[in-house]
């Protein structure tokens, strides 16, 4: 028998849900009462606890299969996967770069037909199983290498998507999508051939500026973040286009979505000016998109200085980001540090201050937490600042 049917077997899948709050390290130490590889099943449990919050629509299915928890590490949520299939509709969508199915899932909302394409043989299995206990009746999985499918298919689609993997997985260095696999633009001419309309994922690391040196025809870019963390850059590239790129900065909170949009070929102008009533941290996304003049003229609020990344206004605005009041504003000198911070319980974050945070702490015996926000900073005057703030 299949090992993946093995694990369909009743006692087994009970044995998954009734120790799903179990510590697996423990689990794995018991003797293995069933005639599988005892280590599998450990291993669906390990992913299936990781999809209980990233993937509620698969953790609440029965007989659900799931690969490695590395790969369930990687897959999109399902929030962000639902905003990438509210992007783009139409006849016919082909994913080069298909994984675990979930964006595809959501695709099948929105497309006649999806195409999933994955190398890994047992990984499209799994696919193709839970995609019949989800009810998804218009995706078709193929194994195989992406281009190959492409062309052995030989026909256009509405839409290609692809989520290239780095070849280098080194964590927290710089990289460049032709340091991926599939080799994008290296392929784009390629990949013309079979659709006019190409929407690709990479990872936040991604430098915005440098991609756009290796992409052409790129028409939109949406950066997404999840509850203040982004998670993934979108690209739209429609054949031949050659006029605006317009920027999303998107933030998906639970009951809220934030999306601002800015444009790369417009010239903002940001006005500057010292602390006001008012403080103003930009979220994740906008932090990532880079375009700081264009939110001081967007809101109509001042930079404290070009390199601060924080605003401030005389009157309270809605703003996407953490806003503040200001309470203080206290020089940064050893005698006024002592008087207002020395031994005391705040909250702080550093922009544009020549200390980290972890140095301010031990330097000033500053506790975190409590209800006190502190802002080291640098003003327009270069002068360097602690903001007391509250939360608003």
């Amino acid at each position: 028998m299949n090992p993946l049917e093995i694990l369909l077997n009743e006692d087994i899948q009970n044995f998954i849900n009734t120790n799903l709050d179990k510590d697996t390290n423990q689990l794995a130490l018991q003797k293995n009462n069933f005639d599988v590889d005892y280590i599998r099943i450990i291993n669906q449990i390990v992913a299936k606890q990781k999809a209980k919050f990233k993937l509620p629509t698969w953790f609440t299915t029965s007989k659900i299969l799931y690969p490695s928890k590395i790969s369930i590490e990687q897959t999109s949520s399902e929030k962000t996967a639902e905003y990438k299939a509210s992007l783009i509709s139409g006849e016919s969508l082909i994913d080069l770069s298909g994984g675990f199915g979930v964006d595809d899932y959501y695709f099948s909302k929105t497309f006649r037909e999806v195409i999933h394409c994955e190398i890994n043989t047992e990984l499209s299995q799994i696919v193709s199983h839970n995609f019949k206990q989800l009810q998804i009746e218009n995706c078709t999985c193929h194994i195989g290498e992406s281009s190959v499918i492409l062309e052995k298919l030989n026909r256009k689609f509405s839409w290609i998507y692809v989520d290239p993997s780095r070849r280098n997985d080194s964590k927290g260095k710089v990289f460049l999508l032709n340091d991926c696999e599939p080799n994008v633009p290296l392929l784009l001419p390629k990949y013309f051939n079979y659709s006019n309309h190409i929407l690709i994922k990479t990872a936040p690391l991604l430098d915005i500026q440098s991609a756009l040196t290796e992409l052409d025809f790129v028409k939109k870019i949406h950066i997404i973040a999840l509850e203040n963390e982004v998670k993934e850059l979108l690209w739209e590239i429609e054949k031949g286009h050659t006029g605006e790129i317009l920027v999303n900065a998107v933030n998906l909170e639970k009951n809220d979505t934030s999306i601002i949009t800015t444009s790369l070929n417009k010239s903002y102008r940001a006005t500057y000016s010292l602390p006001k009533n008012y403080l103003y941290e930009p979220n994740a996304a906008i932090l990532k998109s880079g375009n700081f003049n264009a939110i001081s003229q967007l809101f109509e609020i001042d930079k404290l200085h070009q390199h601060s990344h924080l605003y401030t206004s005389d009157e309270k605005k809605v703003f996407p980001g953490r806003s503040f009041l200001i309470n203080a504003i206290v020089p940064f000198q050893k005698k006024e540090i002592k008087t207002h911070l020395e031994n005391q319980k705040m909250n702080i974050t550093t922009r544009n201050f020549p200390i980290k945070v972890d140095e301010i702490r031990k330097k000033y015996k500053i506790k975190e937490g409590g209800s006190v926000f502190a802002f080291f900073t640098t003003d327009i005057q270069n002068n360097k600042i602690v903001l007391l703030c509250s939360k608003i």
